[in-house]
């Protein structure tokens, strides 16, 4: 059974984080993609998400967790933008 673990912003997390899941062995499905062209008549809000199996649930939940914890190595942010990541 796929239990949904997180709500990305957009559909480019979304399928950076479902890469990184993947690299880890985790199986992980992207809900909500082909959804996105009616973004104009649904609301945003819970229309994305990453669902994994049950047993790669809280494994995945601390991958995600590490990544939106991370921060920019000294001189590896951008000057205009201190705090953000380069990718």
């Amino acid at each position: 059974m796929m239990r949904r673990i997180y709500e990305p912003e957009n559909l480019l997390e979304a399928e950076m984080l479902a890469g990184m899941l993947a690299s880890e062995g985790i199986a992980v499905q992207v809900v909500g993609r082909d959804l996105i062209g009616a973004v104009g008549e649904l609301p945003m809000q819970g229309l994305l998400g990453l669902a994994v199996a049950d047993e790669q649930a809280e494994y995945a939940r601390q991958l995600i967790d590490a990544y939106n914890e991370a921060q920019p190595l000294v001189g590896d942010e951008p000057e205009s933008i201190p705090g953000t990541l380069i990718c």
